[in-house]
C-alpha cells in the first residue's frame, strides 16, 4: 500500500476471542464506518475459519488499518494466510488470549527475526524448556 495514500490516523484492527476483542474495544480501539464496518472480529469455536480468514484479509488491505492484532489461538487457525502477510504496514501481531498460553515458537514475527539473526528458534526454544525444568 503507498504510504501517501494512508490517513494521518490509522486504526488497530482486533481478531480474538470476546474478552481479548472486548478489552481493546474498551481501550477505544473500535471503530465502525456508515456502512457497519468494524475494525474488529470476535471468534468463539462456531466461527468458521473462512470468517476469520476473510476478516484478517480485509483488515491487511484496508489503507486506514496500520497494525492487525490476532490473538495466538486464532492465528494457528490462519497461519498460512498470516505468514503470506510480508507488508510492514499493517503490521500483524499475535497476542496472548485469556484460554491458551502465549508460545513464541508459533509467532510469526519472532521466527522472521530469529531467521533473520541466523539462529534456530524450535533449538532455542528447547533449550529454554530444558533450564525451566532444571536440566541444564
Amino acid at each position: 500500500m503507498d504510504e501517501m495514500k494512508r490517513p494521518k490516523e490509522c486504526l488497530i484492527a482486533v481478531i480474538g476471542d470476546e474478552d481479548t476483542v472486548t478489552g481493546f474495544l474498551l481501550a477505544g480501539v473500535g471503530q465502525r464506518d456508515q456502512r457497519g464496518n468494524s475494525n474488529f472480529l470476535v471468534v468463539d469455536q462456531n466461527t468458521k475459519r473462512a470468517k476469520i480468514s476473510n476478516a484478517f484479509k480485509e483488515f491487511t488491505t484496508r489503507n486506514d488499518v496500520s497494525i492487525v492484532l490476532v490473538t495466538q489461538d486464532v492465528a494457528t487457525d490462519i497461519r498460512k494466510e498470516i505468514d503470506e502477510h510480508d507488508a510492514v504496514i499493517p503490521t500483524v501481531l499475535e497476542i496472548p488470549s485469556k484460554a491458551v498460553k502465549y508460545d513464541k515458537s508459533k509467532d510469526a514475527i519472532v521466527r522472521r527475526v530469529y531467521r533473520l539473526l541466523g539462529k534456530d528458534l524450535d533449538e532455542e526454544v528447547h533449550k529454554e524448556k530444558m533450564k525451566a525444568a532444571g536440566r541444564m
